[in-house]
């Protein structure tokens, strides 16, 4: 493969899912991790993507901006947003994840609807406080730099005391079969946190990451309530999810 190829796939991979490990991309590649982390810094070089310890960062995962228009498929984020605000009710308490999908949501809510919000994103607290009848609370802890959102013992013990009526959570990876997972440990015990803190939980996905699936599990399908998704609801990619409990959108 040449090393444009190689440079390709990789930020293809990087602005699916937001962030990549040099030991993934080397066996996805079948290259070494030394050519991998010469790409990588290749790419950094080039305002592609940031690298990071171990990996590398999508460069519209890095800023702290309320609107940051360098989002990998923004458009379908924001057909799911959509679709996810029609769940909000006046006076309701929910919960909004980190990443760039939750990030539209955020941005999305009515100026007039009345909500109590807990969110563990940086990014996503500082959109909330723009909305003048939300009632924002960060759910604090550790915050992990790549991730832009709160971690360990105290986040999950703070989740552990509060029950919302909504969770609305991405998700790097999801299959049918195998559930929800995720490359970090640390935020899959997040996301199970926020789980049980949920009357109902919503995944907010675009349709690129079904049928793919990585180290750590967060939770079966069975967990998930609803799925949203940019593809109509009957689209034949979802066949496989309607063997499930779960409400399509």
């Amino acid at each position: 493969m040449l090393k444009e190829e190689r440079q390709q796939r990789i930020l293809g991979e990087v602005e699916l899912h937001n962030r990549i490990l040099l030991t993934d991309m080397a066996e996805i590649l079948d290259v070494s991790i030394d050519t991998v982390r010469r790409d990588v810094k290749e790419l950094d070089a080039a305002n592609k993507l940031q690298k990071v310890h171990g990996g590398a960062i999508s460069m519209g995962f890095t800023t702290y901006s309320a609107r940051n228009n360098n989002i990998y498929a923004l458009e379908q984020k924001t057909i799911i947003a959509e679709k996810a605000v029609t769940l909000l009710k006046q006076g309701g308490v929910i919960f909004i994840d980190g990443g760039t999908t939750c990030m539209e949501l955020a941005r999305l809510i009515p100026d007039d609807l009345e909500l109590t919000c807990f969110t563990l994103s940086l990014p996503v607290a500082m959109q909330l406080l723009t909305k003048p009848n939300v009632t924002v609370i960060f759910v604090g802890g550790q915050i992990s730099k790549e991730a832009q959102i709160s971690i360990g013992a105290n986040a999950i013990h703070h989740l552990s005391e509060i029950r919302v009526d909504y969770s609305f959570i991405g998700t790097g990876y999801v299959d049918a079969l195998f559930g929800l997972t995720e490359f970090d440990w640390d935020i899959v015990q997040v996301k199970k946190a926020v789980i049980k803190a949920s009357k109902k939980t919503v995944l907010l996905s675009i349709s690129e990451k079904l049928n793919s699936q990585h180290r750590y599990k967060t939770c079966d399908i069975s967990a998930i309530n609803t799925m949203i998704t940019e593809l109509d609801p009957d689209n034949n990619l979802l066949n496989l999810f309607r063997n499930y409990d779960i409400r399509l959108l």
